[in-house]
């Protein structure tokens, strides 16, 4: 193929095969690494999620086990050449799982130190700045306790009680019916939306809160947004799903 005719595919889209593999080598590209473990976890016990930020999910499942994949990639593109730099950027973020009881489980995020301070999950340059993906699934009775960052949190199919809390982003709770749950649910900046029956409640000039109290034995959903929204939603009833 001559170089003037490699420039007429290269514009218009269209790669071959063989040229496709060496555009792939040879251009700057986000590097990404992908690791999955799996831990026994008793059924109803709790998971704490503390300093994480980015993309959380949780989903519940009937498997009597937390199987956590952290997607971790690099906002800068790197040329090649660059994978080491780009690696070490990656191993910054650690994602550990702490198991110290049959009914307790952590899986905690920590970014470095800089002057004895953290590397905030934002950092001033793209070149600093590492996208983390934690994606959960624990057993549907779990109560959950999560302190998130910043970013996207999702939960879904989880029976227990629920306490999240995140100080910029989106967060969407999927409760499964039939409840009965007791909600409190409030951003200093942003809206509050529930499927369920409630009251709203306007804070100041910009935030929201919405309360649904229940009487009796209810499961605990208690949900903090400093600046963004907060959904919550009835999925269909919760139907047992086991892993392949």
């Amino acid at each position: 193929m001559t170089r003037g005719w490699a420039a007429v595919v290269m514009g218009l889209g269209v790669f071959p095969t063989g040229l496709a593999w060496c555009a792939e080598e040879q251009f700057p590209h986000s590097f990404e690494v992908t690791h999955t473990e799996r831990v026994n976890f008793a059924s109803g016990g709790t998971i704490h999620l503390n300093g994480s930020y980015g993309y959380l999910s949780v989903d519940g499942w009937d498997q009597p086990q937390v199987e956590l994949t952290v997607i971790k990639s690099t906002d800068r593109f790197y040329e090649p050449r660059q994978s080491e730099e780009a690696n070490k950027r990656l191993d910054l973020i650690k994602v550990a799982i702490e198991h110290p009881s049959e009914k307790e489980l952590a899986i905690t995020t920590t970014r470095p130190l800089r002057g004895g301070f953290r590397v905030p999950p934002m950092p001033r340059t793209k070149e600093e700045a590492v996208t983390v993906e934690l994606l959960i699934h624990a057993p549907n009775d779990s109560h959950l306790s999560i302190h998130h960052d910043n970013g996207y949190v999702w939960v879904s199919d989880m029976t227990g009680e629920i306490e999240a809390t995140s100080h910029t982003g989106d967060m969407i709770v999927m409760l499964p019916d039939p409840g009965p749950y007791s909600i409190d649910a409030k951003t200093r900046m942003g809206s509050v939306s529930s499927d369920f029956v409630g009251h709203g409640i306007k804070q100041w000039v910009l935030g929201t809160r919405f309360v649904r109290p229940i009487e009796g034995n209810p499961h605990r959903v208690y949900l903090r947004m400093g600046r963004g929204s907060i959904t919550i939603k009835q999925s269909p009833p919760l139907i047992a799903r086991s892993s392949n």
